[in-house]
């Protein structure tokens, strides 16, 4: 037997399946020998990055030779005007997946529990695993709205994290005000809650909060936000957790010196102040939506309605052919399957004209393939 097949991994990774991106855009290009591809299949910002990101990444090029800012000074502060808490209580990391992990490594021992509504991000089921914790799945109530009492029954003495997503990947749904509230004030105190933020400035329902409001008031609680979304900035890696200076000190613990490169850190910078694309941004994504909503009507498909920038769409027994068929046509979208729903696809909201070209191609594949 060769010796590298007598190195034994830990036993925890029996659990842990690789996470799987949607393919990219060139990869498709190049599969199906295709000039034009149309994606909307990892929920990214659809009028591109910050300008004011790009203007700062610039700038900043001639002084890639030095280490990045371990701190994430300049941003810290900016985030601290912007919610209104001190930069101690602020901790910037490579994107919110390594904060979740992080979280993971700062507070779960083994057979410790978590408590993630199902379906959700698959990101924090890794976390738990690595350190050999359990997950703990909730199933979502009808229409995959958020079921406090069913969470709240799902706690144990082992109980140390619940997650709550929202609006919620994939389902576009949210918690309220109310049920957070609810839920933050019945939970034991030894648990911790982890508040995913990251498509929270798309929300526009009136009873919506992003949860900054119950850091202030001194809940157990890091809200996780990221500038892969509304920001355009998923190609360099940039998300922040917000919560007491005591649960920030400890994920500082084992956060590596230099996560965040010095490219992300200026364009972040740059691209939290730039209200004007925030709000465009916004306004397309909204009118998007609508535009899916009147499309997947007419064509007879059941969706759930979003507070994201996607929509979860059934499309019943064939969604795999349908996600298929539309790939080989030059438009990427999310297979349910990754979720458990296998007769789903979910679509991330593009442009106009990529939403109307979805649309078309969509009629020709359901009336081919259903």
């Amino acid at each position: 037997m060769p010796i590298h097949e007598t190195i034994q991994a830990r036993k925890v990774l029996e659990h842990i399946q690789p996470y799987l991106p949607g393919k990219p855009i060139w990869e498709v290009q190049e599969e199906l020998g295709l000039d034009q591809v149309i994606k909307v299949a990892s929920n990214e910002n659809p009028l591109g990055p910050s300008p004011k990101a790009l203007e700062a990444i610039l700038v900043s090029l001639t002084g890639i030779n030095r280490y990045p800012d371990a701190n994430a000074t300049d941003l810290k502060r900016q985030i601290a005007v912007r919610s209104n808490l001190s930069p101690e209580q602020i901790i910037v990391t490579n994107g919110a997946d390594e904060l979740i992990t992080l979280i993971s490594e700062t507070f779960l021992n083994l057979n410790d529990e978590i408590i993630v509504p199902s379906p959700s991000f698959s990101e924090y089921d890794f976390g738990a695993y690595l350190m050999g914790a359990k997950v703990v799945g909730v199933p979502f109530g009808e229409d995959y709205q958020y079921n406090v009492e069913a969470i709240l029954s799902a706690v144990t003495q082992r109980t140390k994290i619940v997650y709550l997503c929202s609006p919620n990947n994939p389902t576009g749904t949210y918690l309220s005000k109310k049920h957070l509230h609810k839920l933050l004030d019945s939970l034991p105190k030894h648990v911790l809650v982890v508040f995913d933020g990251a498509y929270s400035h798309y929300a526009t329902a009136d009873d919506y909060t992003v949860g900054i409001e119950y850091v202030k008031l001194g809940y157990p609680i890091i809200v996780l936000q990221t500038f892969s979304k509304i920001y355009g900035l998923a190609g360099v890696r940039i998300g922040f957790g917000l919560a007491s200076e005591a649960i920030v000190q400890n994920i500082l613990k084992v956060k590596e010196p230099f996560n965040v490169n010095t490219l992300a850190q200026v364009a972040a910078t740059a691209a939290i102040n730039d209200d004007k694309h925030v709000e465009a941004s916004q306004e397309a994504n909204t009118l998007g939506r609508l535009q899916l909503y009147e499309g997947f009507s007419k064509l007879g498909l059941s969706y759930t309605e979003s507070m994201s920038n996607f929509v979860l769409v059934r499309v019943g027994p064939k969604a795999k052919d349908v996600y298929e068929e539309l790939l080989s046509k030059g438009i990427i979208v999310r297979y349910g399957d990754t979720w458990g729903l296998e007769e789903y696809i979910r679509i991330s909201v593009g442009n106009p004209k990529e939403n109307d070209t979805l649309l078309k191609a969509m009629a020709s594949v359901l009336q081919e393939t259903c």
